[in-house]
């Protein structure tokens, strides 16, 4: 039988197994500090836990500690990818990146991804499986040791598709900003989808206070369905009209993420059509100059195109910001690192 990780149970879950170990409450409220504040690599680390105990636990539950395999850094603004691998010989890639405000770290949900996104190499060579609760916390932890510098963001906007992998997901939030834990703020958790309606309304009715980002990228259903699948499931009108949900149970303001593509999706009608699309709904428009991605033929819009896009929605009162682009120079797009690393495991 396959052994239950100890680092994705709760504090409170956590008692009742050390209870039915035989151990005091104490000893599991020492043992989670050891692994979501003192960020321990694994058992044997664990100074004040008897080693009975610590065997006992060995025998009972895995622990997951990933396994650094490259760290890519950027010259440009010391942006840092890295490259884990996880206990099982898969990879996930998790990115850091060092803002005025605190810094920051964009972690993948899934190894690969099924939902076939155009301009996205995560979704390439389809979906592997969904990470568990302590393999997306473990990449905070990792990405932590590495820079000795504390995370204050967390983004869910790496490789795979959060909704998709719905209740790590939300025990993933629970761990994170457990006050016992590292007690990130919900406020300064993002969480990227690509559109699944029934599931983003499931997690408005959670009424956490994280920020939903939704990966819009056209303003057309047409449009939509060329460069997203997910698209051919659920219509613009449908999707707006659960974002407007969202607001309405968590009084959170959507994040439309709109990846700009040279000849695509940045002309003037496309920008008059995407403020007709939002108008009215409580929102920020994160413009994105796309990633060039090897395998597919999208071109980056050009400067002037992307200023232009972002003027005409600011001057119709819609928050719209252009986002800074970070370590274009070291595989900057979601699945590029991991890719390129399988390629070369299977040249070898």
């Amino acid at each position: 039988m396959e052994k239950r990780e100890i680092k994705s149970f709760t504090l409170a879950e956590l008692k009742e197994e050390m209870e039915q170990l035989g151990e005091k409450p104490f000893r599991a409220v020492q043992m989670y500090e050891w692994m979501h504040r003192k960020l321990s690599r694994g058992y044997g680390e664990m100074s004040n836990i008897p080693a009975a105990m610590k065997a006992k636990c060995g025998e009972n539950y895995s622990y997951t500690a990933l396994r650094t395999v490259a760290v890519q850094e950027s010259g440009l603004d010391g942006t840092k990818k890295f490259l884990f691998a996880l206990a099982d010989g898969n990879v996930v890639e998790s990115v850091w990146m060092r803002y005025k405000h605190g810094n920051s770290v964009c972690i993948s949900s899934q190894v690969g991804c099924r939902m076939g996104c155009r301009f996205c190499a995560s979704t390439l060579d389809g979906l592997v499986r969904n990470l568990t609760p302590a393999e997306m916390l473990d990449q905070i932890y990792a990405i932590t040791l590495e820079t000795g510098e504390r995370v204050s963001n967390v983004v869910v906007m790496g490789s795979g598709e959060p909704l998709d992998n719905y209740e790590n997901l939300l025990r993933f939030i629970t761990l994170l900003t457990d006050e016992n834990g590292l007690h990130v703020s919900q406020r300064n958790i993002t969480v990227s989808t690509c559109g699944i309606v029934p599931v983003m309304r499931k997690l408005a009715e959670e009424r956490l206070q994280i920020t939903l980002a939704l990966s819009l990228h056209a303003a057309t259903d047409e449009k939509r369905r060329e460069l997203m699948p997910i698209a051919n499931q659920y219509t613009l009108a449908e999707l707006m009209e659960c974002c407007a949900y969202y607001f309405e149970q968590t009084g959170r303001r959507i994040t439309f993420e709109y990846s700009l593509v040279r000849d695509v999706n940045d002309g003037q009608t496309d920008a008059q059509t995407l403020a007709s699309l939002i108008r009215g709904l409580n929102c920020h428009v994160n413009l994105i100059p796309v990633n060039p991605v090897r395998e597919r033929a999208y071109v980056q819009s050009e400067k002037r195109s992307v200023e232009a896009f972002a003027a005409f929605l600011q001057k119709r009162g819609i928050n719209a910001t252009v986002r800074r682009e970070m370590g274009r120079d070291i595989d900057g797009a979601c699945g590029q690192l991991r890719r390129r690393f399988l390629a070369e495991m299977n040249e070898g």
